[in-house]
């Protein structure tokens, strides 16, 4: 009588996710960067952020977020970015601004 490991049908413990998975989750992630990006560059550094902003929002949208709304928001906030930008460099000659 010879003796054999039992065996066991059970499905792996972690899924394999698929690329359209990875992808999406990508595109999430990108969106939220947008997001506070585009927030952070009404403050700091607004010729970096502003751009930035604009280009993940974009990407995030063209790959088809679940996070839409945010993205756009990210993308909004870039493009106020930009318009402080100008404003700023049109008003002072400079891209720098402060309170009081």
């Amino acid at each position: 009588m010879a003796l054999t490991a039992p065996t066991t049908n059970t499905p792996s413990a972690t899924p394999s996710a698929t690329p359209s998975d990875a992808r999406r989750r990508d595109a999430d992630g990108m969106a939220v960067a947008s997001f506070v990006l585009g927030l952070i560059g009404l403050l700091l550094f607004n010729a970096v952020f502003g751009p930035c902003a604009i280009i993940l929002g974009a990407l995030a949208i063209a790959r088809q977020t679940q996070r839409r709304g945010r993205a756009l928001l990210g993308l909004a906030l870039g493009v106020a970015d930009v318009i402080l930008l100008i404003v700023l460099v049109t008003l002072d000659n400079s891209v720098f601004w402060q309170f009081g």
